[in-house]
């Protein structure tokens, strides 16, 4: 079978989760099904952070175009190629298709319908299209997460149940599981001013859905309390980044909140194993990697408690409410000096990871590509 993939995501210097999920089922599919042939289209060079394997059956096409790569220059390539299923690993289809190719489209999240204002006015009517056109003429959809099939359910009731497919994420287990050497861990540290199990984590992008001012809120009551802890978001700017650096220039322990900027998986594997407590207080995830490497990394998890964050997180997390900046401070508080909570939910979060591996994930993907 030919199976074209889009995999021009993974040309971008930002590294986000939708990024990460098509790197790292790339690195499964074709040894899965090792009588395929996938052909791996994108714009311009890779990023080197995010570069597919090359295995036998994989072919990389660089396919350049000024602009509407997806509706010009990859869909005459599609033209040509003729291949027998199309795999879009983001929200979006080629408008014209080779009529024996079929669709299958994976929706990570359907957070613009839900929180509009968190999005670009341009940005949001580009999405919504693309989504919009993508779910009503793809063949097969893959949703991350229980969460993001019932939001299609919802936004879109004319689709028929049976043709969407949820298929969760995965972790590197190797990365986030291996410890680096003290000596390298503590040279990375001091990089970033921070001590070992002195600060609290985010790791993720830095926008307005991420909830990031609530976090904010909840160090600085954490912070009168514990002088010596920092709060370190780990991660870069994506839309509507200033209101997130307005609010930490206006807080009186600014430099005490740290942004650490692109981050290497290596490097932020050091951050996760060494961090006291890890929050992700966003609003709403179409599933919530971030979630799963810190359990990965043995270090205790408090979550908001909405959308897919409850499948993702089981009963490995503490939850909170995530417009309730008192209830997410109190349990911060409480994780900084009850050990045996930590130990207990550094156990919780190793039973729930395993519930999730990539191989996995490739492999389910790979049933919907060959339906």
């Amino acid at each position: 079978m030919k199976i074209a993939i889009q995999t021009a995501d993974l040309d971008h210097a930002r590294i986000d989760g939708t990024r990460v999920y098509i790197l790292n089922v790339l690195k499964y599919l074709g040894k899965i099904s090792p009588e395929d042939v996938f052909t791996l289209y994108h714009r311009n060079a890779y990023n080197p952070q995010l570069a597919p394997p090359q295995l036998k059956n994989y072919i990389e096409k660089e396919v350049s175009a000024p602009f509407l790569w997806t509706q010009t220059s990859f869909a005459r390539a599609l033209a040509k190629d003729q291949p027998d299923r199309l795999w879009m690993p983001m929200h979006s289809l080629p408008f014209f298709r080779p009529k024996k190719t079929k669709t299958i489209v994976t929706i990570h999240d359907l957070a613009f319908k839900l929180f509009p204002e968190h999005f670009p006015r341009r940005e949001l009517r580009r999405i919504n299209f693309l989504t919009d056109y993508a779910v009503a003429h793809t063949d097969q959809i893959i949703a991350v997460s229980q969460a993001t099939k019932k939001d299609l359910l919802h936004f879109y009731p004319q689709l028929h149940e049976g043709n969407i497919t949820v298929v969760h994420h995965g972790f590197d287990r190797n990365n986030f599981e291996t410890k680096a050497s003290e000596e390298k861990a503590q040279e990375f540290l001091e990089e970033f001013d921070i001590v070992e199990k002195k600060y609290i984590l985010y790791a993720g992008a830095i926008q307005p859905r991420k909830n990031l001012t609530t976090l904010i809120d909840a160090f600085e009551k954490v912070r009168e309390k514990n002088e010596d802890m920092k709060l370190v978001l780990a991660g870069t700017k994506a839309w509507l980044w200033e209101g997130t650096y307005e609010r930490i220039a206006q807080s009186p322990y600014k430099k005490d909140i740290i942004i650490t900027g692109t981050m290497g998986f290596k490097d932020l594997a050091i951050l996760y194993q060494n961090a006291a407590v890890f929050v992700f207080p966003s609003l709403y995830e179409g599933f919530g990697i971030p979630v799963i490497e810190a359990f990965a990394a043995n270090v205790p998890v408090i979550c908001a408690n909405n959308s897919s964050l409850i499948e993702v997180a089981g009963e490995g997390a503490i939850l909170f409410d995530a417009n309730d900046t008192g209830e997410l401070a109190e349990k911060i508080g409480t994780v900084l000096v009850d050990e045996r909570l930590r130990e207990d939910l550094i156990m919780r979060g190793k039973r729930q990871k395993e519930k999730f591996s990539w191989e996995k994930c490739a492999r389910e993907t790979m049933s919907v590509i060959k339906k």
